[in-house]
């Protein structure tokens, strides 16, 4: 068996970046279309409780894409590594291990789902009616876990088979089966959040399958194999290592959900934590694009560390981190130029939760870029083989949220809790910056042994 792809030598850097950016950023936002398209159908045929409790929800079903991602880019850093050394074997001992872990993971994740659903929603102070809904929402993606998982772990590993394009095709394809079963089941049938969590998993099943068919054609020099033949532990250890950051991130984008929709509730209402969704789509649709870049970036630097390329690997960091800036920074300007047209995506004519999305925007989103580059640096060190660091960066995140979130509500109310999230991401942002500069910078006044003796 052998590697076909590595990129094509008359590529720039820049151009090289782009090719995996590009379906990348595309793939994270039809990604994302599952969930935003979610909640527009649930908003105008629901109301703000079933935004309340797709809210609710989304803290635990965000679990599963994250453990799907964690194994995704884990399996997939050790395949670009492995193309950059020229080691094909390893490529497919990667692949191997990842099925197995998602068989696994799956089964852990639907005795949580099933059991101990309605205790995790309790915790966030769900009321009678949202519980409810909320509860039909989350068991479906329990008993579906498999689906979930794999559909977010095989678009990243055909990614880094060098087949970004077929990624972002099999994702669209989802997307819209998506949108077209939500307005069949929410709009027509009145299944209500039940009716999306169907729509989203016969979506994701058409994405898994579409993987499978990928990696028996001739395209991939891959293959799956669903068994557990000359398996290891520490092959899974590895991919569980180099991914575990990125779970982090997804358990720290919960666990703040969680805790937001907690204080919401206490220092608000309902209605509070409908448009708290309301804003947390809008910032979704940033973070997808940031996670995009970083992504998008993870491929090429994977290969230019295993075939090491140091020169190569800072100018791609340098041109993500620009792009990351200049994201985030346009889309604050649009969504406070525009929110009222935005926030009519969410909602059918309540003027009290428009107002309150309004301010929400203005309090909660103004130093999201920082975050797009905190998880940059996250992925950057995952790429690069240093899972430590990535992971240390990704449990600060959580940790340091927790003081703003308990002492500014008990000071300012519900504006406390709008500000929480980013006034914690511009601290931790001093911190992890540095860190970025000087691995740069590392790299720069220590090059691999080969570059030496060629000069």
């Amino acid at each position: 068996m052998q590697l076909t792809h590595s990129p094509p030598p008359s590529l720039t850097i820049s151009q090289n970046f782009w090719r995996y950016a590009i379906p990348s950023i595309a793939a994270m936002l039809v990604t994302g279309l599952y969930q935003i398209v979610d909640g527009i159908f649930v908003g105008h045929y629901v109301g703000y409780q079933g935004l309340a409790a797709i809210n609710m929800a989304w803290p635990i079903t965000y679990l599963l894409s994250g453990l799907g991602l964690m194994i995704g880019i884990g399996s997939g850093t050790l395949i670009s590594i492995a193309r950059g050394e020229d080691k094909p074997h390893h490529a497919q001992r990667a692949l191997d291990h990842a099925v197995l872990l998602i068989a696994a993971v799956s089964v852990m994740a639907l005795v949580l789902f099933v059991h101990f659903g309605e205790t995790l929603l309790t915790i966030q102070g769900a009321n009678h009616t949202i519980k409810a809904l909320a509860l039909q929402y989350v068991q479906s993606f329990g008993w579906a876990a498999f689906v979930t998982i794999f559909a977010a772990a095989i678009p990243m590993i055909i990614r880094n088979d060098d087949s970004p394009k077929i990624a972002t095709g099999l994702l669209i394809i989802g997307a819209l089966t998506n949108i077209v079963l939500d307005y069949l089941f929410i709009g027509i049938f009145k299944w209500q959040l039940q009716g999306a969590a169907i729509a989203t998993i016969i979506a994701q099943g058409i994405t898994v399958v579409g993987g499978i068919i990928y990696f028996y054609s001739s395209r991939s020099s891959l293959r799956i194999h669903f068994t557990t033949k000359n398996i290891q532990f520490s092959h899974c250890w590895k991919i569980i290592s180099l991914g575990s950051s990125v779970l982090i991130m997804y358990l720290y984008a919960s666990f703040v959900v969680a805790l937001h929709n907690y204080q919401f509730m206490k220092y608000g209402t309902e209605l509070t934590v409908g448009a708290f969704a309301i804003v947390g789509y809008m910032m979704t649709l940033y973070y997808l694009v940031a996670e995009g870049i970083a992504e998008g970036m993870q491929p090429p630097v994977s290969y230019y560390y295993g075939a090491k390329q140091p020169q190569k690997i800072n100018k791609t960091i340098y041109l993500a981190i620009k792009v990351t800036i200049i994201a985030g920074i346009a889309w604050f300007a649009l969504l406070y130029s525009f929110p009222h047209t935005l926030i009519g995506l969410f909602n059918s004519g309540n003027a009290e939760l428009t107002s309150e999305a309004v301010g929400g925007i203005q309090l909660h989103l103004f130093a999201m870029f920082l975050d797009g580059l905190i998880v940059l640096t996250t992925v950057y060190f995952m790429a690069v083989d240093k899972a430590g660091k990535a992971l240390t960066i990704s449990v600060s995140n959580m940790l340091v949220q927790l003081p703003f979130l308990y002492f500014l509500p008990q000071w300012l109310g519900v504006n406390g809790v709008w500000l929480s999230m980013p006034l914690s991401t511009i601290l931790l942002s001093l911190i992890v910056m540095p860190l970025l500069w000087q691995d740069i910078r590392q790299r720069c006044k220590n090059p691999p042994l080969d570059i030496i003796v060629n000069n």
